[in-house]
């Protein structure tokens, strides 16, 4: 069985799932995960879990992501992007100032309430609402919390005729929706707006830099080069680490409770620089396997 961790760089027009679809055929491996679904029209990393890497892809799926876009001032779209048909129009004044964009940009940073577009897989009573949407249908969104860690501007504005574009850097928390972001800066600003392009350049400790895409990976498999296999290890990057001794180790692989001097609810278990389990916390410093990974 083939097991580890690929940074997969999605391209336009492919849906996550048919990247990992893809890729099953490619590595003849049924057993492959994505963590954290991309919207067709957005590229960038795509974190892959393969083989009994996909055991750790929930916290690669839970941990924080890195974007950079393009936000439209002056029309809104149904569904918050360039994919969209146009909703409303409203024409920018050239007496926007980016001190004026910067302030609302700054105003988003921190715990926000978003609610999820109707064109999203969201699920309302057991339907996604893309479904919905696709119907003709509108229903009642739940709201969702999520944190914009970071969020700057990273050009200057761009009149163009109507409209005004500028370009966007943000690092957010699992379940943002950055076309969401988009609108709402629109919305701050008193324009409708919506999200005109979008790369994701990092998430799970994976970076665009160093990402393949699905030709490149062929390439490779072709050649009986394997090396763009990471290990199981990138899974958990984001989880507090601890370095178990021989004892621990022992104790851990048969499912036994252990004492750690930790503060952390769930904690990446090590042994000799190998992930062998996912502890978590019960009872003070008791520690249970949640996962064994070895």
């Amino acid at each position: 069985m083939i097991t580890g961790i690929i940074n997969l760089k999605k391209e336009a027009g492919m849906t996550s799932h048919d990247a990992v679809f893809r890729l099953r055929r490619l590595l003849r491996e049924k057993k492959i995960g994505h963590g954290g679904t991309l919207d067709p029209d957005v590229v960038g990393v795509l974190p892959i879990a393969v083989g009994k890497a996909t055991r750790v892809l929930e916290y690669m799926t839970d941990s924080g992501k890195v974007y950079e876009g393009e936000v439209t001032l002056g029309f809104s779209t149904t569904t918050e992007d360039s994919s969209g048909e146009l909703v409303a129009k409203t024409p920018v004044s050239k007496e926007l100032s980016e001190a004026e964009v910067d302030e609302a940009i700054a105003s988003l940073v921190g715990d926000i309430t978003q609610i999820p577009p109707m064109y999203s897989a969201v699920k309302v009573n057991g339907k996604k609402l893309y479904e919905y949407a696709r119907a003709g249908q509108t229903v009642e969104r739940p709201q969702r919390q999520v944190t914009i860690h970071s969020f700057t501007r990273t050009s200057p504005l761009e009149f163009d005729g109507e409209c005004c574009r500028l370009r966007f850097r943000v690092a957010c928390s699992k379940g943002t929706y950055v076309r969401t972001l988009a609108v709402d800066l629109g919305a701050k600003l008193g324009y409708s707006s919506h999200m005109s392009h979008l790369t994701r350049t990092a998430s799970a400790g994976l970076h665009l830099e160093d990402a393949l895409t699905l030709s490149q990976l062929a390439d490779k498999v072709e050649q009986n080069d394997m090396s763009f296999l990471l290990p199981i290890e990138y899974g958990v990057l984001d989880l507090p680490r601890c370095e178990l001794d021989q004892a621990q180790k022992e104790d851990v692989s048969f499912g036994r409770s252990i004492r750690l001097s930790e503060d952390a609810d769930l904690i990446a278990a090590f042994y000799k620089d190998k992930v062998i389990a996912i502890l978590e916390r019960r009872d003070g410093q008791q520690y249970k396997p949640k996962k064994v990974l070895i």
